[in-house]
C-alpha cells in the first residue's frame, strides 16, 4: 500500500494537481491521514468519485462523526444548523427543489445583460485607471460579488465585510475558532438582512423565499452558502483563466476569432484548475466497496477531483490544456444531487467576463511573471491573491 500522505497537500505548479495527487492513482482508492491526525479513503479516478457522489450510502452531513476536514464549527464543538450543503436525502431534495428555479438556464440568460453592464463598468475603470492594474480587484472578484449580491438581496455595500470573513473562513492555517468566528458573523448577518427583508421585500432571491414560506435560519444558511460560493469560486477562476489565456496565446487567439469557442474555453478551464475539489467530501454510512476496497459505516472519502478531472482514462492527454476537448463530464462543479446550484451562473459570467476582457482591451498582457505570482496554496478554493496585468 501506498505510504499514507497527509492532506491536503499544496501544488508545486500553479497548472496542475500536488503531484502526489496523480501518484495516487497507481492505488486510486487509498488510505490518507488528515491534519487532525485521523484517517481517510482518498478517491483520484473519475469512475469511482461519481459513483460515490451518487450512492447514497454516502453522507454529506458535516455534523457527522467520521465526516474528513470537518469545519470549523464541528472541530470547536459548537452546534450549528447545516446548510443544503450537508443536508442529505429526504431533506436535500426538498431545499433544493424550492431553490432551483432560481438558477435555470432560462433565468440566468435574462440576467446576461445585467451581468455585461457589470463587467463593461468594471473595464472602464481598469481602462480609465493606472497601469499596471491588479485584475483580482479590479475585475475578478466584484463582479461575481456584485452579481450574487444583486441576486440574492444583499446590500453590495456590505462587500468588505463579507469578502474578509471569507478569506478567513476558507484559510486553513487560521486556527478553528477564528474561522468559525468568521461563518458565525456572515450567518449573523444573513439573519438580520433576513429580517429585514421580511419588512421590507423587494424583488430578490431571499425575499422570494420568504415568499414561499421559508424557515428564516434555513434561509440564512442557505443565502451563507450562496454569498460565499457565489463570489469566491468564480472570483478566482476569472483571474486563473485570464492568467492561462495570456500564457497560452494560440488558445487566446482561437477565442477572439470565433466567440462560440468561449464556452469550451471555460469547459477546460473548470476541468484544468478543479479550484474546490474537497467540497464533495463525504462519510460512509454503511459498508461501500468503490474501485475495490471496502469503505466501511464511519469512515471519511476525501475526492481528489483535481486529480479527477486528469484521470488518462477519462481524458486523453488529460494534462494538456485544449480548448477543444469539449469534455463537460468533468466534476469541477460536483457530479450527482449536490452538483453546484450555481453551475450555469458561473459559466455565464465566465464567458461575458473572457468575451469582454478580451475584446475591449486586446493588448491585454501580464504585467509579471507567473513565477512571481502569489497563489492561494493555504485556501480550501484555490486562486490568486493578485494578477498585475498591463496594455
Amino acid at each position: 500500500m501506498t505510504d499514507s500522505l497527509v492532506l491536503p497537500l499544496n501544488r508545486t505548479c500553479p497548472y496542475a494537481p500536488p503531484p502526489e495527487h496523480i501518484r495516487l492513482q497507481q492505488e486510486p482508492v487509498t488510505r490518507v491521514t488528515l491534519p487532525d491526525g485521523s484517517q481517510a479513503w482518498a478517491l483520484s479516478r473519475l469512475e469511482d468519485i461519481r459513483a460515490m457522489l451518487t450512492d447514497p450510502r454516502f453522507s454529506s452531513d458535516r455534523q457527522r462523526e467520521g465526516f474528513p476536514l470537518q469545519p470549523p464549527a464541528r472541530r470547536t464543538g459548537t452546534p450549528v444548523r447545516q446548510s443544503m450543503i450537508g443536508l442529505d436525502p429526504p431533506e436535500h431534495g426538498e431545499a433544493r427543489r424550492a431553490v432551483v428555479g432560481e438558477f435555470t438556464v432560462r433565468r440566468m440568460t435574462a440576467l446576461r445583460p445585467r451581468i455585461q453592464q457589470i463587467v463593461d463598468e468594471h473595464v472602464d475603470a481598469m481602462l480609465a485607471g493606472p497601469r499596471p492594474a491588479d485584475l483580482v480587484p479590479a475585475l475578478a472578484l466584484p463582479v461575481p460579488s456584485l452579481v450574487i449580491c444583486e441576486l440574492l438581496g444583499v446590500p453590495y455595500t456590505d462587500h468588505d465585510f463579507f469578502q474578509s470573513r471569507s478569506a478567513n473562513l476558507l484559510n486553513r492555517s487560521i486556527p478553528a475558532d477564528e474561522r468559525y468566528a468568521a461563518a458565525n458573523e456572515i450567518r449573523e448577518y444573513m439573519a438580520a438582512l433576513i429580517v429585514e427583508k421580511e419588512k421590507q421585500p423587494a424583488d430578490d432571491l431571499l425575499s422570494r423565499q420568504l415568499a414561499k414560506g421559508a424557515d428564516r435560519e434555513d434561509l440564512a444558511g442557505l443565502g451563507f452558502l450562496l454569498l460565499l460560493a457565489g463570489h469566491e469560486t468564480t472570483g478566482n477562476m476569472i483571474s486563473l483563466g485570464v492568467m492561462t489565456l495570456l500564457e497560452r496565446p494560440p488558445a487566446l487567439a482561437a477565442m477572439k476569432e470565433d466567440p462560440t469557442v468561449t464556452p469550451e474555453v471555460v469547459e477546460e478551464l473548470l476541468r484544468y484548475f478543479t479550484i474546490a475539489e474537497f467540497v464533495t467530501s463525504r462519510v460512509a454510512t454503511e459498508d461501500v466497496e468503490i474501485g475495490g476496497a471496502l469503505i466501511r459505516a464511519g469512515e471519511g472519502v476525501i475526492t481528489l477531483g483535481n486529480a479527477a478531472n486528469r484521470d488518462p482514462a477519462a481524458f486523453t492527454d488529460a494534462d494538456t490544456f485544449d480548448i477543444r476537448r469539449g469534455a463537460r463530464h468533468h466534476i469541477a462543479f460536483g457530479f450527482g444531487p449536490h452538483q453546484c446550484l450555481g453551475q450555469n451562473l458561473a459559466r455565464l459570467e465566465l464567458q461575458i467576463v473572457f468575451d469582454t476582457l478580451f475584446a475591449r482591451i486586446p493588448g491585454l498582457k501580464l504585467a509579471t511573471t507567473t513565477d512571481e505570482l502569489s497563489f492561494k496554496n493555504d485556501s480550501t478554493v484555490y486562486g490568486l491573491h493578485s494578477l498585475p496585468v498591463t496594455w
